[in-house]
């Protein structure tokens, strides 16, 4: 499988005070509490460092299944995060939300789960096993999206 952060253009185009899913300028905070991942290096944003704070929808276009919901990003530059794994980090996300995508962008409803971040790895082959899935979101037990795992 392959795991990515969101794509360096989008992320350049938010810290360059880009609009958000809701047209909104990105909200720079400072990180506090430890868990502030940015969802372009798929790290984890150290307390006190400015993070933008916006609204995101992971799909080209709006449609009924486009999911948008807040994120956290690096103020300053970062590299995209692209592995074979997911960060270990990510076995703290517990419980955490999966689910598939077809290649129409809609979810297919057969394939969500609530796991814990341990298995998500494991969750994620399993649904990218089946042919007509085309990619998988997880996301947080908020629903906060995490990141996009494509089949490698």
């Amino acid at each position: 499988m392959r795991v990515s952060g969101i794509p360096t253009e989008q992320f350049n185009f938010f810290r360059s005070g880009g609009a958000d899913a809701n047209g909104q300028a990105p909200i720079v905070v400072k990180a506090e509490g430890g868990a502030n991942p940015c969802r372009h290096c798929l790290g984890l944003i150290a307390d006190g460092e400015p993070k933008l704070v916006l609204s995101y929808r992971p799909f080209d276009a709006p449609q009924p299944y486009a999911e948008t919901g807040p994120i956290f990003l690096h103020q300053t530059k970062c590299e995209r995060y692209e592995s074979d794994e997911l960060p270990r980090w990510f076995a703290f996300l517990d419980p955490a939300a999966i689910r598939g995508y077809g290649a129409d962008n809609w979810i297919r409803y057969d394939t969500g789960r609530v796991v814990r971040g341990s298995e998500l790895g494991d969750a994620a082959a399993a649904i990218l096993a089946d042919a007509s899935i085309g990619y998988v979101h997880i996301r947080s037990r908020f629903g906060c999206f995490q990141c996009r795992v494509d089949r490698d």
